[in-house]
């Protein structure tokens, strides 16, 4: 079994990546994906982690906006060393972005520290959700977000402006196969409508299987996979146990989906010509 989109502490996991690597092996899990957001820092924990009982599949989600919503592709594969300094701007934007919502908050009257987030952790809302709980402003992340960092909220600030076209782009210059992640949760646009454009500016692959998808949904993605040539991949979308009771009820876990290992060769089909088109120009 394979699962292609998690997240450790790096990101907005709760567990470290050898800890998420335990709980894989324990799943069942054969083939790993670590899929943090807009870093690839957990990488070498996971690697090592993993060693030769477990397969890493390493990766990102990286950040993006269409028609000024949040849309998150999934790179997978990247040349490490060709994507990390562009990630770095990356997680300027998310840190600037955090402490612009703690001023609000504070304005608010609701102060609460910024979390830690050294080295290349990248911050997010969870967070803030969850130092707000910590501080006794809310009893669960989820009223949080309810009341104040949902994206409609008096506290929110939206993402800074990187395409999803600048993106999809990024993820391919630096040897990344890009994949729109759980694309029915985009709140920008149908995906009838928005696809083709991700399509043009390179998109290799749709995140088909993911536990907010519906049967409908699936039998939708499958079938622009195979008319416009596109991969498909999933994942549990795991971000480790919720530390939130009311959110751990309804939680991903992984390996889910039992998506078959067979998913995995077309991405290293994909990757291959992606890097046979490079050394071609």
């Amino acid at each position: 079994m394979l699962d292609l989109h998690n997240h450790t502490t790096y990101s907005d996991g709760t567990l470290s990546p050898a800890d998420l690597v335990k709980e894989a092996t324990t799943a069942g899990v054969k083939a790993l994906a670590i899929t943090d957001h807009d870093t690839l820092a957990g990488w070498d924990e996971a690697f090592s982690a993993a060693g030769d009982v477990l397969e890493i599949v390493p990766g990102v989600e990286l950040s993006t906006t269409e028609n000024g919503r949040s849309l998150h592709v999934l790179g997978f594969y990247p040349n490490r060393d060709a994507l990390d300094p562009a990630l770095q701007e990356r997680l300027e934007v998310r840190r600037e972005r955090a402490a612009a919502m703690v001023e609000r908050l504070a304005e608010l009257g609701l102060p609460i520290t910024l979390p830690a987030m050294e080295g290349n952790r990248a911050p997010g809302r969870p967070h803030l959700a969850a130092a707000m709980v910590s501080a006794g402003y809310a009893t669960s992340m989820d009223e949080v977000f309810d009341r104040w960092l949902g994206d409609h909220g008096p506290a929110y600030v939206p993402y800074a402006e990187f395409s999803a076209a600048d993106g999809i782009r990024l993820l391919r210059d630096c040897g990344a196969v890009p994949v729109w992640a759980h694309p029915y949760l985009f709140r920008g646009g149908t995906v009838e409508t928005v696809l083709p454009r991700l399509v043009e500016a390179g998109l290799m692959g749709l995140e088909v299987y993911h536990p907010s998808h519906s049967p409908s949904d699936v039998r939708r993605l499958e079938a622009f996979c195979q008319r416009y040539g596109l991969v498909m991949t999933g994942g549990s979308d795991y971000h480790g146990p919720s530390p939130d009771r009311q959110r751990a009820k309804d939680q991903s876990h992984l390996n889910q989906l039992q998506l078959p290992l067979a998913l995995l060769e077309p991405l290293q089909r994909a990757k291959a010509s992606l890097q046979a088109a490079t050394h071609a120009e």
